[in-house]
């Protein structure tokens, strides 16, 4: 029976559209939102809306009913590791799992980081056999995520760890512009484009390419004071300024499965 019901737990700025591109493919899905403002939202883009927070303690909404009746969750949660490197993020997902353990659902997706990869000052090069190795308070939480639904056998978990998402309204040189004293002006940049991520997803589903890692980042890696020099001037932004004192710390994603097992080619420069 073909699959046809997918469940979205964070239709943020990934999910929202993820879940509006597979409604076109033919899909029903379900989306969950933290925001009672964004149900109308979901609702008028033929998404059947939910209001869910996932918290250490337990869970604010009906995530028995949002599991109901769909055989695909994807994992789109923020951490909010960044402004919390304390935050229990791994605790709401083993609250999930006893959710999971009585649905129907069959497979996972978990939207992953590549932050799960340690940053050195030989800017190492990872691929998907390689193990995660970041040792910050942040990354051991997503790490640990990962290994909790990976190792359940009720259902099968793909874990697709994306470099930093970018969009036409999403890009960190907004942010970085104008700044001073940036770290790590020679580490490469590890970024994938919003469209891409979408259909590496779409295809991860259609091939049903379940109980494996992605890495997810385009496959050109510029230094960080380069790349972003030429965005700030492209942009006719303020340029950001760098810290060359310090030895850089980096890394080089490598995506070697999209092409293996997806058939997946990126599309989207970044």
């Amino acid at each position: 029976m073909q699959i046809t019901n997918i469940a979205i737990l964070g239709c943020g700025w990934l999910g929202l559209p993820l879940a509006k591109r597979l409604i076109e493919d033919g899909y029903s899905v379900k989306g969950s939102t933290t925001s009672r403002e964004k149900i109308v939202k979901l609702r008028e883009e033929n998404i059947t809306p939910y209001q869910i927070k996932l918290l250490p303690e337990g869970v604010q909404g009906d995530l028995s009913a949002f599991l109901s009746d769909a055989e695909i969750l994807i994992i789109d949660i923020p951490p909010g590791l960044r402004k919390d490197p304390e935050k229990d993020f791994s605790g709401k997902i083993e609250i999930l799992l006893g959710y999971l353990r009585k649905s129907r659902i069959k497979k996972v997706l978990f939207i992953s980081s590549t932050s799960v990869y340690e940053d050195t000052e030989d800017f190492p090069v990872y691929t998907e056999d390689m193990p995660a190795n970041a040792s910050s308070r942040a990354a051991e939480e997503i790490i640990s995520a990962e290994k909790i639904l990976k190792a359940s056998s009720e259902f099968e978990t793909s874990i697709l760890r994306f470099g930093g998402l970018i969009g036409k309204d999403r890009h960190p040189v907004n942010f970085l512009s104008g700044r001073t004293g940036l770290t790590n002006p020679e580490a490469p940049v590890n970024l994938i484009q919003q469209e891409d991520g979408i259909e590496i997803i779409r295809k991860i589903i259609e091939k049903e390419a379940w109980g494996t890692t992605f890495n997810a980042a385009y496959p050109e890696h510029p230094a960080k004071e380069i790349y972003y020099t030429e965005k700030a001037t492209a942009n006719q932004l303020a340029l950001p300024e760098y810290d060359h004192d310090k030895t850089s710390k980096g890394k080089h994603i490598k995506s070697e499965r999209l092409a293996e097992m997806l058939n997946f080619s990126f599309q989207h420069k970044i």
